[in-house]
């Protein structure tokens, strides 16, 4: 079988380094250095963007809204016919009401719990409520516009998941889907895995393991969750075979073949977990996806006993 993308579905664009959040589970916010992927960078990878019929695209980070000219890549794109999506904090909603309403497809906007649970997670003071005046704000500019949740699992939130569905609804979002934190790889700014006190911190004990179940087979029966019953289920196992309760297993997924991660200094990677596979320095995207150690990777690559694969969070199937 050949190892060639002809097609790309899906594109995410790291568009800034740094973050208006100090997560406890991610050190994305960790780093000084204020980076941005440009629309030079963009403009440079629209012939091979349209070659590749990429159809959506996800700017992604640190916090996308943070960038100096998000909306002319946004306009770019659009332009062609691609499909926008920004994964925010929230924090600047108000902010750039307007501007989203204008040059956004849609959002999926963090959230980890009721308003003292994701303001804790967040360590930002008030931000539960920011999110709330933003996505208020965009609504008023454009009523439609579908602004949808993400929730990380993970130690502070376990027993209030069904508490984070209802303050979901209850601000006017239009869905919810969950993950768990990802406690063990090198993502996230990290530059080597956490310690054994640090994973403990965010990953869950046996009794907290309990209540999650109890928690993640009612959200099954909610509508509103987009994620389907045995992703959901799947979280839970995650978290006992972090105890040793028994192996990890990896996702159903083809993300490195329907997808690619090109970060702020032109890598390009199959997704979050993995190292880069290549490059866009001096060369499109699609040349780089198709490079000699892209074409390796995707052919040597058995997801199933991955150990990387095996410990994924966020896993795609398209």
């Amino acid at each position: 079988m050949t190892q060639e993308i002809a097609t790309l579905p899906i594109l995410l664009i790291d568009a800034h380094s740094r973050c208006n959040c100090r997560c406890v589970m991610c050190d994305i916010w960790k780093t000084a250095e204020h980076r941005e992927f440009t629309l030079a960078q963009l403009e440079s990878q629209m012939d091979a963007i349209e070659r590749l019929e990429v159809r959506w695209v996800v700017f992604t980070g640190g916090e996308p809204l943070m960038h100096s000219n998000l909306f002319a890549l946004a306009d770019l794109l659009r332009g062609r016919g691609v499909r926008v999506t920004i994964l925010s904090t929230g924090l600047l909603f108000e902010r750039f009401a307007g501007e989203i309403a204008e040059h956004i497809d849609d959002v999926i906007v963090s959230l980890d719990g009721p308003a003292e649970i994701h303001d804790r997670i967040r360590r930002i003071p008030g931000g539960f409520e920011r999110i709330q005046e933003g996505v208020r704000a965009i609504h008023a500019c454009r009523p439609q516009l579908q602004i949808g949740a993400r929730c990380t699992v993970q130690e502070a939130n376990h027993s209030a998941l069904i508490d984070t569905v209802r303050a979901a609804k209850q601000i006017g979002l239009s869905s919810i889907s969950f993950l768990a934190a990802d406690v063990t790889s090198t993502a996230f700014n990290r530059p080597q895995p956490w310690s054994a006190a640090r994973q403990a911190g965010i990953a869950l004990t046996l009794d907290e393991v309990v209540v999650l179940e109890r928690q993640i087979q009612e959200l099954t029966e909610d509508p509103f969750v987009v994620d389907r019953p045995q992703h959901l289920h799947r979280i839970v196992r995650h978290f006992r075979a972090h105890l040793g309760l028994q192996t990890f297993e990896a996702p159903h997924c083809n993300a490195p073949w329907v997808s690619a991660v090109m970060g702020i200094d032109g890598s390009v990677r199959p997704c979050f977990f993995h190292p880069p596979v290549g490059s866009t320095a001096g060369q499109g995207i699609e040349s780089a996806l198709n490079g000699p150690r892209a074409l390796e990777f995707r052919g040597s690559l058995d997801i199933a006993n991955n150990p990387v694969c095996q410990r994924c969070v966020c896993s795609l199937h398209l």
